[in-house]
């Protein structure tokens, strides 16, 4: 094997590692932003477990005070 095979060789393997880590940070930085997604909607459902909670307490003083109306007539 002569010295341009082992510089082609290198060149190669120089690329390949270069693909390699591109593909790395490409992955890295999706998966940052996978977690910031993740992170949103986590307090998303937060919130809407709060709101839903909340309606079903005045939905339960509403049938409450229905049932109070009902009694009184």
């Amino acid at each position: 094997m002569d010295n341009a095979d082992l510089l082609d060789q290198l060149r190669t393997l120089g690329t390949r590692i270069q693909d390699l880590a591109d593909r790395c940070q490409r992955l890295a930085d999706e998966n940052r932003s996978l977690r910031q997604q993740q992170e949103h909607l986590v307090g998303e459902r937060s919130q809407l477990l709060a709101k839903n909670e909340q309606a079903r307490s005045r939905v339960e003083a509403m049938i409450s005070r229905l049932k109070s109306l009902e009694q009184h007539t």
